[in-house]
């Protein structure tokens, strides 16, 4: 068949499908049932294929048929981005280790088989592994990070259906990022350049909300003091988000149902129609369709809404994307508050456990009370708040060096004294001196023996034998015998840790 033959099934925009083929008699036949089933086509030699493939701007497919050249077998190999199917070729076997080769066509054709080959190529086409200006990091928000299935599907929703004009309704929990699903439909459609205008149905009083979108003229009610335009006309040419849509009185969804449906509106108080070149994307975490069972939600307006609808997946549903969000929320943190923390594995193994009921707004918040308790630290399942702590580890309680520990040892016995290692010999004999003094003028100290006595063990005695005297009073109540010591509960604790202190048991 000439190039000439089929040039009428060549259309601009649409992708095509490149037959390779010498033999006159199979190409025709490959031609007849590719015009039946409507798909367009180009044919060519083998000798040609290269030029042809160069040539063409959008291919969906390449059938190759035939002994197949070893030009034509080097086009496979250095075009992954291609899918490639065989007919009645010779030496498949080689040809289709190739993953980009995703299926064979027996002969006779079989035209079941030629419509789900075709069916293939386009799925190969709509999940290649996306590039440069499709979906990335300077046009996706941070929240939108993620290798789950769940993210990978609404990214390619947004891309779907960002081009188009149609109405979307984002559904999903409480926390899931649904603006931000809706400011990336908007950042990726035509629209970008015009203005993006969210509106929380569920926070404007009902009396309030139909000013609040379509506007009003001066004097329209008490309080109009002057015009001023809604949230219609500051979205004109751009995008209108309508946050929590089920919570929008009944009143107001008959009114916006007719500018769905009439694309004009008017302010209120006025009489002008004003046109609405708007794209609106709703959003809500209620059963709309149950709540139009209750009679709450009206069903015309649903079906206006629901359009394109695209599910926001709860953060419980996509564990596997916490590391990779906790690392965008840090740098996010980082770069507002010039301060970051760190998370050990455990630690992130144990967020991985949490069920997230405020999915990532709730993860956004955990990151930020780390920041204030731990910043520039590095956090463990022992410094999560307790129910993060989904991971059993042992506490790490350090273990100091004797002279601090005996330093430790008297400020607690004789606070108001200062230790440090310049006069800290010194401050301790005043310290020692001026405890023995005041015990020897109540007569409740030995003095020193004559032979001496290990100052450390007797200290260490001392103490234990006060910390018993304060844990017996107050009935081993902890926190009690700490503020009657002067220490903090946390201190006694380790004490009683280190001296085996333990409440009798009855």
């Amino acid at each position: 068949m000439s190039d000439n033959s089929v040039a009428t099934s060549v259309v601009t925009g649409h992708k095509q499908i490149l037959v390779v083929d010498n033999d006159e008699g199979r190409s025709q036949q490959l031609s007849t049932v590719l015009a039946f089933v409507g798909e367009h086509f180009i044919h060519c030699s083998q000798e040609q294929a290269i030029e042809k493939f160069t040539n063409c701007s959008h291919i969906l497919t390449v059938i190759l048929t035939g002994n197949v050249s070893a030009e034509c077998a080097t086009l496979i190999r250095v075009n992954p981005s291609v899918p490639f199917i065989l007919h009645d070729v010779l030496d498949a076997n080689d040809l289709i280790i190739n993953v980009n080769v995703i299926g064979t066509l027996s002969a006779p054709l079989n035209y079941a088989q030629l419509t789900e080959q075709i069916h293939h190529c386009h799925q190969y086409h709509n999940k290649l592994p996306r590039k440069g200006t499709k979906l990335n990091s300077s046009a996706l928000f941070r929240s939108l990070v993620g290798i789950s299935e769940p993210m990978a599907q609404v990214r390619f929703l947004i891309e779907q259906v960002a081009k188009t004009p149609a109405s979307v309704l984002v559904l999903g929990e409480s926390g899931t990022g649904k603006e931000v699903i809706a400011r990336n439909i908007h950042n990726l459609s035509e629209r970008s350049n015009e203005a993006f205008v969210p509106v929380n149905c569920g926070a404007i009083p009902a009396e309030l909300l139909e000013s609040e979108l379509f506007g009003h003229e001066k004097g329209a009610f008490t309080g109009a003091i002057s015009t001023r335009k809604g949230r219609f006309e500051l979205a004109e040419g751009g995008t209108l988000f309508l946050d929590e849509i089920g919570d929008m009185p009944q009143p107001m969804q008959v009114k916006l149902l007719r500018v769905l449906q009439e694309r004009t509106f008017e302010r209120v108080g006025g009489s002008k129609s004003i046109k609405a070149n708007v794209r609106i994307v709703a959003a809500t975490h209620q059963d709309l369709e149950e709540m139009i069972k209750e009679g709450s939600f009206r069903e015309d307006l649903f079906y206006r809404l629901n359009v394109f609808p695209i599910d926001s997946p709860a953060l419980r549903d996509r564990k596997e994307d916490i590391p990779l969000l906790l690392k965008e929320l840090l740098s996010r943190f980082e770069h507002e508050q010039n301060k970051t923390v760190r998370f050990t594995e455990k630690a992130i193994e144990s967020l991985m456990e949490h069920p997230w009921p405020g999915n990532v707004r709730e993860l956004s918040n955990l990151i930020e009370r780390m920041l204030i308790m731990y910043g520039d630290q590095i956090v463990d399942v022992t410094e999560l708040p307790y129910k993060y702590q989904h991971i059993d580890v042992q506490a790490y309680s350090p273990e100091y060096p004797e002279e601090l520990q005996e330093h430790d040892a008297i400020n607690e016995l004789f606070g108001g004294f200062d230790y440090d290692d310049e006069n800290g010999e010194e401050q301790e004999e005043l310290a020692v001196e001026s405890n023995i003094n005041s015990e020897q003028s109540s007569n409740s100290a030995a003095l020193l023996p004559d032979d001496g006595l290990n100052l450390k063990e007797h200290l260490a005695d001392l103490e234990v034998s006060l910390i018993k005297q304060s844990l017996t009073k107050h009935d081993y109540v902890v926190a009690r015998a700490a503020e009657t010591l002067g220490m903090r509960r946390t201190t006694l604790v380790e004490k009683m840790r280190k001296y085996d202190l333990q409440k009798p048991s009855e």
